[in-house]
């Protein structure tokens, strides 16, 4: 019933906030037993839940879950496998390395790659970049697995505008500071400066590490992947590609362009809950030389846990988590379920929604659309007659704010260029044209109010 109404509801209703008192109080001496305690989470949670899965959620970067995965993600709630060696669950490692073999082939990286799955894209970058770390850490003589960065000097880590917070939360993680990254941009909109950089990674004698982008989450827009490749040949760097949505690109003869040159990068990222449809916790690192994983994750000396060899893979040595859930099995299931063609079709229809949405923005006198369209992301503000420039930002985060208050669409703000923006993504699976036309129709009826 949740599932069958989700297209009428409200994305969310803040009326029923109060409803999340009910998951309050203090611990309970005796439990209530667990049809009740379900039965109350079940009935809290299908009316105050913000309804992500639903048509019209476009906030963030974000999809939904098809059928297939959703059953998927039962499935490893139900088998409760421990992932992390093969001798602990084969099912779930024989599962994670069909997976990613599949998912190698559906990006078009080559099948020699490593891969791990992560709970996260920000997991996945720590994943690529511990690798590069260790890369850059042999430069100077220096295991960093047991010695750490102690006496080394910062790692330079090059990129454009574009790059995303998650990456520079990785780098934090990992020691090497959030704000050591330098961005090189031509523009006010991120573009990169090749020439700019190229100059810096001669001075840094090639010992540096270039993230480039595939897929803003501001208006879409991405880094020249093969430009970028071509730097990172010439200097000896390593390269990182961030295609956390846009690795999706690859499926549609329409972008497939975009992510030219991936195939060429050191280490990958990706994300399962964006543009896959699975639930959450997905993301996917994948590094070309699997060994660097090894080196970065492995390693452990003790007695118990075994090592894993080409047949038996040990995940947990390959990525950032010891225990780990089954992840794989939903990702299993919604492409065994729909295929390369099925997801193909998923990305290119959501393609069409977005231009759709482009289009409408464009064609609405009072919103301007304010970059092109090139994958799932719209760019664009309210702007009506008579409001004059320096009160636009001001104007706009208002109607975000009352449009998150109204809960009809969901679709937060930005910053682009300077301006306050929207950027919607329509991502979920069960999305239409409809959902998009219905989130102008509620901007450009709220948008009068408060500029009254």
């Amino acid at each position: 019933a949740y599932l069958g109404g989700l297209a009428e509801r409200p994305v969310h209703d803040r009326s029923r906030d109060a409803l999340l008192d009910e998951l309050d109080g203090p611990l309970p001496v005796k439990g209530d037993g667990s049809v009740a305690a379900v039965e109350r989470l079940v009935r809290v949670g299908t009316r105050a839940a913000t309804h992500s899965s639903g048509p019209r959620f476009f906030h963030f970067v974000v999809g939904g879950s098809t059928p297939a995965a959703m059953a998927g993600d039962w499935t490893t709630s139900l088998l409760d496998q421990g992932a992390g060696m093969w001798v602990l669950s084969p099912l779930a490692t024989r599962a994670e390395t069909v997976v990613l073999r599949w998912l190698k082939e559906l990006f078009g990286l080559p099948a020699s790659f490593g891969g791990v799955l992560t709970p996260s894209a920000t997991l996945a970058h720590v994943t690529g970049l511990a690798c590069a770390r260790s890369w850059w850490a042999d430069r100077y003589g220096v295991d960093v697995t047991s010695r750490g960065l102690a006496g080394l000097p910062a790692m330079p880590v090059f990129s454009s505008g574009l790059v995303h917070v998650s990456t520079r939360k990785a780098l934090q993680i990992l020691g090497c500071g959030r704000d050591t990254l330098r961005t090189f941009s031509r523009d006010d909109a991120g573009r990169v400066d090749l020439a700019a950089m190229d100059a810096e990674l001669a001075r840094a004698g090639g010992r540096a590490v270039i993230v480039a982008n595939l897929g803003d989450v501001n208006a879409g827009d991405s880094d020249p992947i093969g430009d970028l490749a071509d730097l990172a040949e010439r200097h000896g760097a390593w390269l990182h590609v961030d295609g956390a949505f846009g690795m999706f690109a690859a499926l549609s003869p329409r972008t497939a362009h975009l992510a030219r040159g991936v195939e060429r990068a050191d280490s990958v990222t990706a994300d399962g809950h964006k543009w896959l449809n699975v639930p959450y916790e997905s993301g996917f690192s994948f590094v070309r030389d699997q060994a660097m994983m090894t080196r970065a994750f492995g390693a452990w000396g003790a007695s118990y846990l075994p090592d894993g060899d080409d047949e038996r893979i040990n995940y947990n040595t390959l990525g950032p988590e010891s225990s780990r859930r089954a992840r794989a099995l939903p990702i299993w299931a919604t492409l065994r379920a729909y295929g390369r063609d099925g997801h193909r079709a998923m990305v290119e229809r959501h393609l069409d929604i977005s231009q759709h949405l482009g289009g409408l923005v464009e064609a609405a006198p009072d919103l301007e659309l304010l970059a092109p369209v090139q994958l799932c992301v719209v760019c664009f503000r309210y702007r009506p007659d008579g409001v004059p420039e320096d009160r636009l930002d001001e104007l706009n985060a208002r109607l975000g704010e009352a449009l998150l208050a109204d809960g009809r669409v969901y679709a937060g703000t930005s910053t682009y260029r300077g301006m306050t923006v929207f950027r919607p993504a329509p991502l979920n699976w069960r999305t239409t044209k409809a959902d998009v036309e219905r989130l102008v129709d509620v901007l450009r009826e709220l948008g009068p109010r408060l500029t009254a």
